[in-house]
């Protein structure tokens, strides 16, 4: 009886672990977005680095690869291996710590990797420079999967380009395209991209103060997936060093007025670099405050991105598909 009960248990544990993962039942004409992370560089265990998942045309694609990327694809049960290309806005440590990883554990042959073709990347200048290095860096794990797990050569393999404005990837009617952002005046190239399928689009912002290339890329996209930065007037008076943060991104009173101006039908924030000092009695502002200051210059579709949200795009327009409860 005991073994039985525990058996019982064991399988009700296994289905209800089956109902908090997504399902991959999704056809190749389908238009499907997932936020992996929507954090910034503050080591959350709850809200990860910021990387964005767009699968079409039967491909998955990452654009930027932050802190747990790899740990939110496999949550959804998406193998590291079977990414068709990566994206990257731009080379800050926040949107590339999680990339080693991915690249690495992509190729182990598992489940949970089984890359057995080169490892696909686009990126600004720099980006086959920083790839040659992690080639020479991993050498040695390189060298005893080859020897002790037989690995296969071409899944360690890279192909990187480094990239410019234009059309950078384009394959199955998916056609993905890099504008320049203003992530600061010391802070270039950074990019935002957007993506285009079935004659809809998603932008995603990257890095970027208020800016006229995110702005016509954006106008009349289904989704516009954009980073956002709240201040407390107390911490900017108190700490001078905070200016920098708001020098560097865009404000939630900018983000409406970028939003009022290009009408998507869903706007989205994610890298949500919200400041706060709790304790020097200085609260970190809520998402609630976030939607009051975006409300001051903008009164349409908008909402504040969670890690492993989820969006479907078709002619009926952008449905909204909350993440697992954990």
């Amino acid at each position: 009886k005991v073994v039985k009960r525990i058996t019982r248990l064991a399988i009700l544990g296994i289905a209800c672990l089956a109902l908090t993962i997504p399902s991959q039942a999704w056809s190749a004409d389908d238009f499907n977005v997932t936020l992996l992370g929507t954090g910034t560089p503050v080591p959350s265990p709850d809200t990860f680095g910021p990387s964005t998942l767009i699968e079409a045309g039967g491909q998955k694609l990452v654009f930027d690869l932050g802190r747990g990327c790899t740990i939110r694809l496999w949550q959804k049960n998406i193998s590291l291996g079977s990414i068709d290309a990566h994206f990257l806005t731009h080379l800050h440590s926040d949107h590339i710590n999680g990339l080693p990883d991915i690249y690495l554990s992509g190729w182990i042959q598992t489940p949970f990797g089984g890359r057995k073709s080169p490892f696909v990347i686009y990126g600004p200048p720099g980006t086959q420079k920083m790839m040659a290095s992690l080639w020479e860096a991993f050498s040695e794990d390189r060298r005893i999967r080859l020897e002790d797990e037989k690995n296969p050569i071409a899944g360690i393999q890279i192909q990187a380009q480094d990239f410019k404005p234009g059309v950078v990837y384009e394959k199955n009617g998916v056609v993905v395209t890099v504008f320049e952002v203003d992530h600061g005046d010391l802070v270039k190239p950074c990019y935002g991209f957007k993506i285009t399928y079935k004659n809809h689009s998603v932008v995603i912002s990257g890095d970027t103060r208020y800016n006229l290339n995110v702005e016509k890329a954006a106008t009349g996209a289904d989704l516009l997936i954009h980073e956002v930065t709240m201040v407390p007037e107390k911490l900017l008076a108190d700490y001078p060093v905070y200016r920098a943060i708001i020098d560097h991104h865009i404000s939630p009173e900018d983000a409406g007025k970028l939003f009022a101006k290009t009408k998507p039908k869903l706007a989205v924030y994610t890298h949500l670099v919200l400041s706060g000092l709790p304790a020097k009695g200085v609260p970190f502002p809520t998402h609630e405050e976030l939607l009051t200051a975006t409300r001051k210059t903008y009164d349409g579709r908008v909402l504040i991105g969670k890690d492993l949200m989820g969006f479907k795009i078709d002619d009926t327009g952008v449905t909204v598909i909350d993440p697992p409860r954990r």
